[in-house]
């Protein structure tokens, strides 16, 4: 088998591992990188809805109370304003989906689902600010990323409408009852703020990252491989190739040939050396033996 093949083949199998060992390590890491961003897109929307709250309960309620007892106004409820604040939002990104879900809600729809609660008992149980975890999608279609943080009543005016029955405005009563959302207690973790995204969109992401990263080792790994034959047969496959055509036609008789010049590699011209050497050495020998014949003959009678 020629040194080249033997070499090429060394070389493919090098190559391969090392790209096969490449792609899973960064596709790891891609994933990774990627989940962690749909988690900072989420963590920014959910300050965008803490700050939404904020700004109803500072400036929106103080003036909308007035009115709620003649008519309930839902632009005075928090969540309410972060609700409909994340749905304009979600026009430009589709993906995320927010949720504010209580224990006890006044409107029956924000009532928490079974894995909802769990994550709320989580937050009355424990002071972590945040939790971050993947579940599988209701509608059976793959995994969904989520962060979750509680919502705790942190200010006297969100009781106004949920400590008792009796000091909420007659407006939301006489719309919701005087049953549901009631006996919130001041710095109480009553629900969670919770925003999801499907899995598979940092999936997608990490794949568009990954094919690029891996186009570019895999042009690297055939440049490298052009680079290192190239180099392979101008530095070591053609000398030798010349040494050995040299060689042949001396074997032959011919040594009219010019001595090698010795130049390349220090091992190349290590051989070249030691074959001009060896090529003088054998004309010199020939001559002795030439010269012989010749004195052999001379000395010879007719």
């Amino acid at each position: 088998m020629p040194i080249r093949t033997r070499f090429n083949i060394a070389l493919i199998t090098i190559f391969s591992l090392g790209f096969a060992l490449s792609v899973f390590v960064t596709y790891r890491v891609v994933l990774n990188n990627a989940k962690e961003e749909v988690l900072r897109n989420a963590g920014l929307m959910m300050e965008t809805a803490l700050a939404v709250r904020g700004y109803t309960i500072d400036e929106i309620k103080p003036h909308l109370d007035p009115m709620m007892e003649e008519t309930f106004l839902p632009q005075s409820v928090p969540a309410y304003s972060a609700v409909e604040t994340f749905m304009r939002l979600q026009k430009k990104y589709p993906d995320f989906s927010y949720r504010e879900a209580t224990l006890n809600p006044t409107n029956p729809r924000d009532r928490t689902t079974d894995w909802e609660a769990a994550i709320v008992h989580q937050f009355k149980t424990s002071e972590i600010p945040e939790i971050v975890g993947e579940r599988a999608a209701n509608n059976g279609g793959g995994t969904l990323l989520y962060m979750a943080r509680p919502i705790r009543i942190s200010k006297a005016a969100c009781l106004t409408c949920h400590s008792v029955p009796e000091a909420a405005p007659t407006s939301l009563r006489t719309k919701y009852g005087d049953t549901n959302g009631f006996g919130w207690k001041l710095n109480e973790v009553v629900g969670i703020q919770i925003v999801t995204a499907p899995t598979d969109l940092a999936e997608k992401n990490a794949w568009h990252a990954f094919w690029a990263f891996a186009a570019v080792l895999a042009g690297v790994f055939v440049l490298l491989f052009i680079i290192i034959n190239y180099m392979l047969t101008r530095l070591v496959i053609q000398p030798l190739r010349e040494i050995a055509a040299v060689s042949d036609e001396i074997s032959q008789g011919n040594l009219d040939l010019p001595e090698f010049k010795e130049e390349g590699a220090k091992e190349i011209r290590n051989l070249q050396t030691s074959f001009n050497r060896m090529r003088r050495s054998i004309e010199k020998a020939m001559k002795v033996v030439h010269l012989q014949k010749q004195l052999i003959n001379k000395s010879t009678p007719n």
